[in-house]
């Protein structure tokens, strides 16, 4: 096997308003601002890092022909659920609720709330852009 390094460093996401979206990610998320760049009309990058990641998100115009709404289920990774599912509530976002996997030999059956043990990836929720691309959130590493 190689020893080739091979980092994910940017997702794109399809959106149909640039500008909405930059809005959202940026005061309602918190992603910061990395590149918003348009040399014409027809094409726009703008790149976005959440706090705390290697890697980042992209959206634009000219970007990708995926639908508008099309991306599913990228993870965010915090090391609180409670204090990220309190932050992006408190700036608007419409979040589901806390869950977590119901057993330690885990089915596909959940339980409201965090993790009363905080186990790593076993405590979840959910938010959307304003065009229905999705997130999930997840715990790993609390400090217990």
């Amino acid at each position: 096997m190689s020893e080739l390094a091979f980092r994910l460093e940017v997702l794109t996401l399809p959106v149909a308003d640039v500008d909405r979206a930059v809005r959202f990610y940026t005061e309602q998320v918190g992603f910061g601002l990395d590149v918003d760049y348009a040399p014409h009309d027809g094409f726009r990058v703008v790149q976005l890092t959440p706090p705390g990641s290697a890697a980042s998100v992209q959206l634009g115009t000219g970007l990708t022909a995926a639908a508008p709404g099309s991306a599913r289920d990228h993870y965010l990774v915090v090391t609180d659920i409670e204090a990220a599912h309190e932050e992006l509530a408190a700036r608007g976002v419409r979040v589901s609720g806390l869950r977590h996997k119901k057993s330690a030999d885990w089915q596909g059956d959940f339980a409201p709330g965090a993790d009363p043990g905080r186990r790593d990836y076993a405590s979840f929720f959910g938010f959307a852009d304003p065009d229905g691309n999705t997130w999930t959130v997840q715990e790993r590493g609390h400090p217990r």
